[in-house]
């Protein structure tokens, strides 16, 4: 061979590591320890030195995660130390023994210390005891009691649970009234009265064309009273004509001067609004017919909300907006396509939970219209002899109560059957005096006058009983009120007071001396007081804050202490 060939195969060996020789594993350390100080090494040389090292780290790797597989107890206590931070430990053990947690499943199921345990934690005891409490009848009661005392109420609606307060199981009593501010003219007598809506004062009409307010006497706020003075007006509003009918704003109340008037119509008059505090009008409303000309509206009423002023007129009703005084106004005929009612319509009420109205008029007709359109709904079969003066929806909106003039009785209909008579009630009616009736905020009762003087009031849940639209209900109980004609009732809203109204106009009869030679009359009227009045009477049960029998028993103000007009 060649001599160059020698001295490379010589110098091959001398350069192989010891451990590809066969050698010790040991010195690959050393010349890792070397191996900085080596000037020079070759690819085989490093290559040689590597692998030990990346075997050796593969190998502490692989050792570190068998013994991350072989101890898992670690990480299982860091995570239930996260999830029950209170004894991880013990609850390991419990998994890990087979006893336990059967025992755990059991306890879960049937035991006692979890049972305990979630007892305290929902503490069934105390919130039922406390349930008890926020539902122990006893102090709710007693509050709600409290917030439903008759004695001092802020408001009709805040007086709503006074309403049976109303006890007729005895005769009215008669607290006070007003004699003397109708005594100085004969025919000044009264035609109507009508509390406000949160009767805090009474509104009355009469012959001399001026509308009065009376106050409530303050007398009946107190714990305990006996008389009361006679009432004197503390607001007098004077219309141009014969007045044809007035109304309160329905949301009247007196802690707000802007809802405090009322409006009412006369003859050859427009509509006026009056400001119940000082007498003012505060505005008009001003209807006029084909021909442009201004004509008087014959009956009034207030939508339940206070928005519209609902007009009667000769087969038509007008509706005003009350914000906007002036002439504008919708106008809706009481006959459509032959339905309805014809003639003047003389009166209007609102069904407070139905969105109808119903109109009467003097032609003896009685309908139902929609407040949507006016679109007539229904037309009832009356059977009143006279016009009608008077219309009433009970409380809920299901009943409605007709009265004519020349008429004894006051009909009930159920507007769920409007096509005929639930029953009817007898009065006596004997002019064309309109002659006003009420029911009590309740709808149980019933009261009206009469052209002798009397006040009938009727128990209407008795009177369904009998389903008996022929035969003439008796009333519950009756009382004279006045010597004249009573034309006027109203039941306070939540106090248990009435307010009646008296007289009527007076005709003199000839004598009839010069035929049959004898000095009497050939009329009754000249033989009946003249009595032109407005009271106030107590119907609730007697009491502290009542006044006792001796004050007002069989009390006749006509002879002792009202001004007789004669």
């Amino acid at each position: 061979m060649d001599p160059g060939g020698e001295v490379s195969v010589s110098e091959a060996p001398s350069q192989v590591p010891p451990t590809a020789m066969g050698g010790e594993e040991e010195e690959p350390g050393e010349q890792e320890e070397e191996e900085p100080t080596a000037p020079k090494k070759s690819r085989l040389e490093e290559e040689s030195l590597r692998a030990p090292m990346d075997a050796a780290e593969h190998y502490v790797e692989l050792r570190a995660e068998n013994l991350k597989d072989q101890e898992p107890e670690e990480p299982e206590d860091e995570n239930l130390k996260d999830q029950e931070p209170e004894e991880p430990e013990d609850e390991n053990l419990k998994d890990q023994e087979p006893e336990e947690p059967e025992d755990e499943n059991l306890k879960d199921q049937e035991s006692e210390e979890p049972e305990d345990e979630n007892l305290k934690d929902q503490e069934p005891e105390e919130p039922e005891d406390q349930n008890l409490k926020d539902q122990e009848p006893e102090e709710p009661e007693d509050q709600n009691l409290k917030d439903q005392e008759p004695e001092e109420p802020e408001g009709p609606e805040d007086g709503g649970p006074q309403r049976e307060a109303l006890d007729f199981s005895h005769t009215p009593q008669m607290l006070t009234g007003s004699w003397a501010e109708f005594s100085s003219l004969p025919e000044n007598y009264l035609k109507g009265c009508k509390w406000a809506p949160d009767g805090s004062c009474l509104l009355t009409s009469s012959a001399d064309n001026v509308l009065r307010v009376y106050d409530l006497p303050s007398e009946l706020y107190a714990p305990c009273w006996q008389l009361l003075p006679e009432m004197s007006p503390v607001l007098r509003m004077a219309e141009g004509d014969t007045i044809y009918d007035y109304c309160w704003y329905p949301h009247m109340s007196s802690l707000d001067p802007n809802t405090c008037f009322l409006a009412s119509t006369s003859r050859d008059n427009p509509v006026h609004v009056w400001d119940a505090f000082d007498g003012k009008v505060r505005g008009s409303f001003r209807p006029y017919n084909h021909l442009d000309e201004l004509t008087a509206a014959h009956s009034l009423c207030f939508s339940p909300d206070g928005s519209h002023l609902y007009c009667g007129f000769d087969k038509m009703v007008r509706v005003f907006h009350t914000e906007r005084p002036g002439r504008d106004c919708e106008e809706r005929p009481t006959i459509v396509k032959k339905r309805g009612v014809t003639g003047i319509v003389s009166c209007v009420s609102f069904s407070s939970s139905r969105a109808l109205y119903a109109c009467g008029s003097y032609s003896c007709g009685v309908a139902l219209y929609s407040c949507q359109d006016g679109a007539p709904v229904a037309v009832l079969p009356t059977r009143h002899q006279g016009g009608l003066t008077h219309l009433v929806f009970s409380p809920d909106g299901t009943y409605l109560y007709t009265g004519a003039r020349k008429d004894p009785e006051i009909l009930c209909w159920d507007l769920r059957a409007p096509d005929k008579v639930l029953f009817s009630l007898q009065r006596n009616v004997g002019t064309n005096q309109r002659i006003y009736y009420d029911l009590d905020p309740s709808g149980r009762y019933l009261l009206s006058g009469d052209t002798s003087g009397l006040v009938s009031v009727w128990d209407t849940t008795h009177c369904a009983s009998y389903r008996s639209s022929e035969e003439l209900q008796p009333p519950h109980l009756t009382f004279q009120a006045h010597w004249d004609c009573t034309n006027g009732l109203s039941v306070h809203p939540f106090l248990p007071l009435l307010a009646s109204s008296s007289g009527q106009r007076q005709f003199s009869w000839p004598s009839d001396s010069e035929d049959s030679g004898s000095d009497t009359d050939l009329g009754a009227p000249q033989e009946r007081r003249q009595e032109n009045c407005v009271c106030v009477w107590w119907s609730g049960p007697p009491g502290a804050s009542a006044p006792g029998p001796e004050d007002t028993e069989d009390r006749e103000p006509a002879e002792q202490e009202v001004p007789v007009c004669v």
